[in-house]
């Protein structure tokens, strides 16, 4: 059956599950009184119960559903939860036992919390998936807890260094330009003298062999790709060595209100957690490395002036999207952003994408992933079904998921689209979001002291106070 007729094939489904849940005046056939639901359907299938809150996954699991429900003879019902408090509504719904999810998709940061409130057990690892062969050593970090599996790791979220290509290229024949002159631009104007060239451009420039035109190459390609930025120090270089074509009004913005876009600052030095962020005894937050990352990041304003009160991940891509800067931080979504704007004629350039850069040669840099798994619920009395199901849609059903949702899958040998390649190498080398429930607003204290410092405030005190409220809320 082709992605489209499983598409068409649970319309059905999903209009009934989504009646059952929200409740009917059809005639009921059937009652499962051990799992308090009710039930239309035949009772000679298992029924499954599947939640999630992301409506982009909804033509993902609908065919996944139907697929997996032909194979296994059951009957997937998916339902789009919108609640605020989400894994509140699953425990309300499965203690109450009304129509309560089976499995569920839930963010990695849940999952104590989903633990301890029996929401979420220990999976049975089917046919010895969950290992590094299958997933990142970061995917299942994201679903261990007390070293114990609790879940399989669906898809992620993440940023990563978004270039314009065309402007890049353009940027590196102007160097090559300039050392074939013997002029390099410097701030905007000219000036003689290669006491700052690399000793790749002199190897170039004294190679008797090759002409002229093919020295320009070299070195154009030198700049393009040996001398792509990796640092914000080299970002900054070009900021000021590059007079970009007309309508170009920055090097580089990114969305400095939200934590996706600015954890990498801090990402290598702060522990919370440890890397699979779920003990209490791992906390480093103020040492010395964060402080230098900090003061480096607060210094950065002076350069890319971004008010965090105008500044916003939309108004950040419009203007990457209309020719406007070079660079930004963006998440997974950017692609298909691009890749339609290319295909309408609105986005009139090459793009690339890289890492994060770090800091500077010492400062390293860190980028923040969330991943969303797939849960298993204990109060469930169908777990065996319910865990195949889960071990079904992040193993055995993961090509499909770019395709149906634009989500990355987490899944290392996952089909994806070809610049989404550089997303799964920095997912590898990312650090989640601690699971502690005592950390659980961790993510709103640190987006507000990265605003603070970005906005002039003096960072071993702002450091110092969030690591105090953070000591506390994990002691008390």
């Amino acid at each position: 059956m082709s992605f489209k007729s499983r598409i068409i094939a649970v319309f059905a489904i999903i209009a009934l599950g989504g009646a059952l849940i929200y409740g009917s005046k059809f005639t009921i056939s059937g009652r499962d009184e051990s799992a308090g639901r009710l039930s239309w359907f035949d009772d000679s299938k298992e029924t499954l119960y599947f939640w999630y809150s992301d409506e982009s996954l909804t033509d993902y699991i609908s065919a996944a559903a139907v697929e997996f429900g032909e194979r296994e003879n059951v009957r997937v019902i998916p339902y789009l939860c919108t609640e605020n408090e989400y894994v509140e509504a699953i425990n309300a719904a499965s203690v109450k036992g009304e129509q309560f999810p089976d499995a569920y998709i839930v963010s990695n940061e849940c999952l104590e919390k989903a633990y301890l409130g029996n929401l979420a057990v220990e999976v049975e690892d089917l046919d010895g998936a969950l290992n590094e062969s299958n997933f990142p050593k970061t995917a299942l970090n994201a679903v261990t807890y007390k070293d114990n599996y609790i879940g399989y790791p669906l898809c992620y979220e993440m940023a990563a260094l978004v270039y314009n290509e065309t402007y890049l290229k353009d940027w590196a024949e102007k160097q090559a330009t300039a050392i074939m002159t013997g002029t390099r631009e410097d701030d905007g104007g000219e000036s003689e003298g290669d006491s700052e060239i690399p000793p790749e451009v002199f190897a170039i420039m004294a190679n008797d062999i090759i002409n002229d035109d093919e020295k320009y190459a070299r070195l154009t390609d030198y700049y393009f790709n040996s001398g792509f930025p990796t640092t914000v120090d080299d970002i900054l270089e070009i900021a000021d060595t590059y007079n970009g074509p007309e309508g170009v009004e920055g090097v580089m913005e990114w969305d400095v209100t939200d934590i996706f876009y600015n954890y990498w600052v801090i990402g290598n030095y702060v522990v919370i957690g440890g890397e699979t962020g779920d003990d209490k005894t791992l906390i480093d937050i103020a040492n010395e490395n964060t402080k230098a990352c900090l003061s480096e990041y607060e210094e950065l304003n002076q350069f890319f002036s971004m008010s965090s009160d105008t500044t916003s991940y939309e108004s950040v891509i419009k203007k990457f999207v209309e020719g406007k800067i070079v660079f930004t931080l963006a998440t997974t979504d950017i692609i298909q952003t691009l890749e339609t704007a290319k295909a309408d004629g609105s986005f009139a350039y090459d793009y690339g994408i890289a890492p994060v850069p770090d800091i500077n040669d010492e400062l390293k840099s860190r980028t923040l992933s969330v991943t969303e798994v797939v849960a298993v619920n204990g109060y469930s009395v169908n777990r065996d079904l319910a865990n195949r199901f889960a071990s079904f849609l992040a193993n055995d059903y993961a090509d499909e998921l770019y395709w149906a949702s634009g989500k990355l899958p987490a899944k290392s040998d996952a089909e994806d689209f070809g610049p989404a390649i550089v997303y799964n190498l920095e997912y590898a080398d990312s650090i989640s979001l601690p699971k502690l429930l005592e950390t659980e607003n961790y993510w709103m204290q640190t987006e507000s002291m990265l605003a603070q410092i970005w906005g002039g405030a003096d960072v071993n005190t702002t450091l110092e106070k969030t690591a105090a409220q953070i000591a506390v809320q994990i002691t008390d």
